[in-house]
């Protein structure tokens, strides 16, 4: 069958697997978030735990990785290169932290979220969306 239809498939199959978590763990629910990061309040360790499961599967897919060729249905793996640590990535992971500790939201579970249908989910996606475009159409054109 065409390889394409296959990495689609994977790709559907792995996101209806990461959203189901999502909702299981309950981080659909940005006061679950905000909770973790309220170290000095009514601290939710929850987050650590989902953060803990989601690095130690990570891992082991890392190792699985390693020992194989290519991937089931690509010819390459597509592995970021560049490991430096410059102003762009120190600004932007702290513009994501920020929208993270405020919105109570990474993009995936944002986006996962709209299934709920709360207004500020959509709001929040909103405003993610035009920050990306923002971004491509003034910052990206620099570089």
């Amino acid at each position: 069958m065409n390889r394409s239809l296959f990495q689609f498939g994977a790709a559907l199959a792995s996101g209806i697997v990461f959203g189901f978590g999502l909702s299981l763990s309950g981080m659909l629910n940005p006061r679950r978030v905000q909770g973790f990061l309220d170290i000095f309040g009514a601290w939710d360790p929850s987050l650590a735990f989902v953060l803990g499961g989601a690095v130690v599967i990570a891992f082991i897919g890392v190792q699985v990785m390693k020992r194989m060729r290519h991937p089931a249905f690509d010819e390459s793996f597509h592995v970021p290169t560049n490991r430096r640590i410059d102003a762009s990535l120190v600004i932007g992971s702290a513009l994501f932290g920020l929208g993270w500790g405020i919105g109570g939201f990474c993009p995936g579970p944002a986006i996962a979220s709209l299934a709920v249908g709360l207004p500020q989910t959509a709001l929040f996606v909103i405003a993610m969306l035009v920050g990306m475009i923002v971004y491509d159409r003034v910052w990206s054109s620099r570089s």
